[in-house]
């Protein structure tokens, strides 16, 4: 393994017994001692291969049960690989589980020395250091009372502190951003970030992308424990951002909003003249051309009502043909259609959801609603849901 390379993953698997009853059990502890594959087993993962050298910082990406965690537990050496190695050459620093490696009855100060002697600092240093590590956790006085007292963000808050004082080589977080007041989050993010700028070397997991965008350069998605993508971090997070929405167009079009009779109706929609119900893929500034046609049983026109939502529901923009005063183009006698144009989509990368909505002519009933989803892709470090043309000056 070259100088330079921190960790090499190869041809990595693993693998449990299938164990539903006692019979089971007992087969699995006799093929666990004869070392011989076990008769009935879960693959949990297969075949991944990544290497990260120094000063790199790589995201595991992926649902719950994808085996990120997994993954990471062998590469912390807290359980074996059934297939492949893994070879880590210099010091880590695992943050996997909350309260991990705590002694709930022994104090947070106490802790502190057992954790630090843990990670290979020396008396010594832990000495020097115990009061850097209070000051960054942020307690008070709940340093001296035992750890089972604590919130789950007073245990993050501690063990991230507790990392921070060591400076490994390597630092593995596994969605401990996810936990704890924001502000601690900011001050987690700050330190991160200037551990990276310093050669520290990250491997994070975490379900959001924003932090994963922001802290990470490369990527790798794990799938039903296979490794999906690898490779450039906006690349990998794009591509896993527009499965999700596959994986969810079928729900969505199953919880589709039909209201009442049914008397004005989304009867079809093309997004860029695609018709079809899966996420249409764009890059940023593009055109976006939305045609609408619509169902009125009594032959009068209905009202259409565009909204843009980010994937999580965030309202972005929305516009009404009766506010504008436009009205439909008539194809027969109970069906109608609208189109309209965005000649820039000023949309920063991500999901979105392009909502159409028919209401009575007069509108002031909702009658019916169809959802298709947008993924908007490209590389911007801008935060926020929309691009804004703008310029620095230097006084």
């Amino acid at each position: 393994m070259s100088t330079d390379v921190l960790l090499e993953v190869v041809g990595v698997g693993k693998r449990y017994p299938r164990v539903h009853r006692r019979l089971d059990r007992v087969r699995s502890v006799l093929d666990a001692v004869l070392n011989r594959p076990y008769r009935a087993h879960a693959q949990i993962l297969q075949d991944i291969d990544f290497t990260l050298k120094r000063g790199e910082s790589l995201a595991l990406i992926g649902e719950n049960g994808a085996g990120k965690s997994t993954l990471l537990r062998m590469i912390c050496g807290i359980a074996e690989p059934s297939a492949g190695r893994v070879r880590l050459r210099g010091t880590v620093a695992p943050l996997l589980e909350l309260g991990a490696g705590f002694h709930p009855d022994y104090s947070g100060r106490d802790n502190i020395r057992m954790n630090a002697l843990l990670l290979g600092m020396a008396s010594t240093e832990i000495d020097a250091k115990v009061q850097q590590v209070i000051d960054f956790a942020e307690l008070g006085d709940y340093i001296d009372e035992p750890v089972k007292h604590y919130s789950s963000g007073m245990k993050v808050r501690l063990g991230f502190a507790v990392v921070a004082s060591a400076r490994p080589d390597l630092l593995i977080t596994d969605e401990v951003l996810a936990v704890g007041d924001e502000s601690f989050q900011k001050k987690c993010i700050a330190w991160i970030e200037e551990y990276l700028r310093e050669g520290g070397t990250l491997l994070l997991v975490s379900h959001s992308m924003y932090h994963v965008q922001k802290l990470c350069k490369h990527a790798l998605w794990l799938h039903r424990g296979r490794a999906e993508a690898y490779g450039d971090v906006f690349d990998v997070t794009q591509r896993y951002l527009a499965w999700h929405e596959r994986k969810t167009a079928q729900r969505r079009a199953e919880e589709r909003l039909t209201m009442a009779t049914g008397d004005y109706a989304v009867s079809a929609v093309a997004i860029n003249g695609e018709d079809r119900d899966t996420p249409v893929v764009l890059p940023a500034q593009a055109l976006l051309d939305v045609d609408v046609s619509l169902h009125s049983a009594d032959g009068r026109p209905p009202v259409l009502v565009v909204g843009i939502k980010r994937h999580d529901g965030t309202p972005v923009y929305g516009v009404s043909s009766e506010l504008d005063g436009v009205a439909p183009i008539r194809v027969g006698d109970q069906s109608y259609r609208f189109s309209i144009r965005y000649p820039e989509l000023s949309l920063l990368p991500g999901t979105y959801v392009v909502a159409l909505h028919a209401m009575d002519p007069e509108a002031i009933r909702l009658f019916d609603a169809v959802e298709r989803t947008i993924v908007v892709t490209g590389r911007s470090r801008e935060v926020g849901l929309v691009r804004l043309p703008h310029q620095w000056h230097r006084a």
